[in-house]
């Protein structure tokens, strides 16, 4: 039987921790993970944080950072999404900030993926903010990076070469083209069908591309704030192992009931590379219905691996 766990264990497919993040890293050995993606607190005063001044923040932000590279395989990937730090109406790119951390462990930035967004606050003494930013680090230049499992459809799908030996032959790939470094992925806000709580939630689309390119089955991947589970989730589709830290009750709890609902057949997300919705040519679109039937089988209600093991 698969085991689940509320700690990290190797044997599990799944460690959900309720905690803080440094002592759950602190029980992984070291190149036990494949790929970190997060979105770690902005230290702007959110619920789930407490503002400190920018240069504690970064150090404890180092902390975690040097765990999260030590816990992580030759081969592995660390995507760190953040946007900016706001003081005095002035806003600081934490991207800017955060990089040296990176730089000093070793890490080499592969890509700084702009995540565009159409949703969010709309300012008045400044442009609205629509967009953040996915630093895309590995940890060595023997890394995963499989681009077929997210080619996005062709522009000109059916364009052909004009001239010489190739004339007449498709002059692009079959299989679709690199979704370059700009998303364009809609953020999680109101009428999104996998909104919860949570201020500030992933998409699992998102985390979907980042997890089928920079893994491969059976990998295990690590977010240290998860929030709702949104990267397990995202794991979990793709036949991925996953752990996971957080410290506030309630989305720890709604990260548990995702998981379940998953697993019996009944959590809807949005669907990878579905269109944006245009409101001058609307197309219905359905969600999807996440059904981990393999896990199901293998696994009994989660409910009672935690109670067993607490």
């Amino acid at each position: 039987m698969v085991k689940i766990s509320n700690k990290w264990n190797s044997d599990s497919i799944l460690c959900l921790f309720q905690g803080d993040c440094l002592e759950l890293l602190d029980s992984i050995p070291d190149a036990a993970i494949q790929l970190v993606v997060t979105s770690p607190p902005y230290n702007i005063g959110k619920k789930y944080e407490k503002r400190q001044p920018l240069d504690e923040y970064i150090d404890w932000q180092k902390k975690v950072i040097t765990e999260c590279c030590r816990v992580l395989k030759k081969s592995g990937s660390i995507c760190w999404q953040v946007g900016n730090y706001i003081e005095n109406g002035e806003i600081i790119p934490l991207d800017i900030l955060l990089y040296p951390v990176f730089a000093e462990s070793g890490l080499k930035l592969r890509n700084r993926i702009i995540w565009h967004f159409g949703h969010g606050l709309h300012s008045s003494k400044r442009f609205s903010g629509r967009y953040e930013v996915i630093l895309w680090f590995t940890k060595s230049d023997e890394y995963i990076f499989n681009l077929d499992p997210v080619r996005i459809p062709q522009k000109y799908p059916n364009k052909k070469y004009f001239k010489g030996d190739k004339k007449g032959e498709l002059s692009c790939n079959p299989l679709g083209k690199n979704p370059s470094d700009v998303w364009n992925i809609p953020n999680v806000k109101a009428n999104h069908i996998e909104k919860t709580i949570h201020p500030a939630q992933f998409p699992v689309e998102l985390v979907e591309r980042l997890i089928l390119s920079m893994t491969n089955e059976n990998d295990w991947t690590l977010d240290p704030f998860m929030g709702t589970g949104t990267t397990q989730i995202a794991s979990l589709i793709h036949n991925r192992k996953s752990c996971g830290a957080e410290l506030l009750d309630e989305y720890y709890e709604i990260a548990l009931q995702r998981i379940n609902s998953a697993i019996s057949g009944e959590l809807k997300i949005r669907p990878m590379n579905r269109p944006i919705f245009d409101p001058e040519h609307p197309i219905s679109f359905k969600p999807i219905t996440v059904n981990l039937t393999k896990i199901k089988e293998e696994q009994s209600e989660l409910d009672l691996v935690w109670s067993n093991e607490k």
